[in-house]
């Protein structure tokens, strides 16, 4: 799992695999899950995070949390 973030995009990717990109699932106008053409995700994309971020439905929520924490992004449930 690799993470990227971008303070001054206000933004967040996390690439989960190296799977090709078949498509992606808008959660949300700030949340975005991209998908191999099995199924499988490859990656979290998360906009404006600098004021907190909804992990509800995302996939590997626990890593993501963490990941958020350690860069100081409030965490919402």
């Amino acid at each position: 799992m690799e993470y990227q973030y971008d303070p001054n995009a206000d933004c967040t990717y996390i690439l989960i695999n190296n799977l090709p990109h078949a498509y992606s699932k808008e959660l949300d106008e700030t949340r975005f899950i991209d998908y191999a053409e099995d199924g499988t995700v490859i990656g979290v994309e998360l906009l404006y995070v600098s004021g907190g971020v909804d992990v509800s439905d995302l996939p590997y929520q626990s890593e993501i949390i963490k990941f958020l924490e350690e860069h100081n992004i409030k965490v919402y449930a």
